[in-house]
């Protein structure tokens, strides 16, 4: 059966995506742009739009697999003239841990760096390296300088996911937290999406 449904997705939501989309069998082909995009938020409307342009003709519907994601609604404009739905929530960990943990989960402290389990794993990598902070150890403070915690909103059971979110918090100086969020609130996003 051809796919009739293009995602287009951040890869960071690889393993999520391929957990939750598997009842739909080969109906659904996702597109993932890569997840360092995040460190320029700007650049991911015209990424989502290039995606778009050479191949959202070729399927009867497309949906966008990111929040706002720091594009300051710049993703939302884009999406919406041609009239295209994405995710609800600011970013991966408001549709991970579902708006209603999320929301309060933030206010309770502003300085709150969140971690999924795919952060967790290439924090060294997007963090670290990505913003520059291994050539430049003074940005440490002036990204993270106001942070007082790391809250890891954790997918799987693994407890070397939290290990290395207990890492990247010692790494940063941080405050380390834990929530269990599962895939339940990104599986009934993405569904009702679809």
């Amino acid at each position: 059966m051809k796919a009739k449904t293009l995602v287009i997705a951040c890869a960071a939501l690889t393993r999520e995506l391929r957990t939750v989309l598997a009842p739909f069998g080969d109906a659904i082909q996702v597109e993932y742009l890569p997840a360092p995009l995040h460190n320029r938020p700007e650049r991911i409307p015209d990424a989502i739009v290039r995606v778009l342009d050479a191949k959202g003709h070729l399927f009867d519907r497309v949906v966008v697999a990111y929040g706002d994601c720091g594009t300051g609604g710049l993703l939302d404009a884009v999406l919406a003239e041609r009239g295209i739905s994405r995710l609800p929530g600011s970013h991966c960990y408001e549709f991970f841990a579902g708006s209603a943990v999320f929301a309060p989960l933030a206010e309770e402290e502003l300085g709150t760096f969140f971690l999924t389990d795919y952060l967790a794993k290439h924090f060294e990598a997007l963090i670290i390296s990505g913003l520059g902070i291994d050539r430049h150890p003074e940005l440490r403070d002036m990204y993270f300088g106001n942070y007082v915690r790391v809250v890891l909103l954790s997918q799987s059971d693994d407890p070397a996911i939290i290990d290395l979110a207990k890492a990247a918090a010692a790494r940063l100086g941080l405050d380390f937290a834990h929530r269990h969020t599962g895939l339940d609130p990104f599986r009934e996003s993405l569904t009702s999406l679809l």
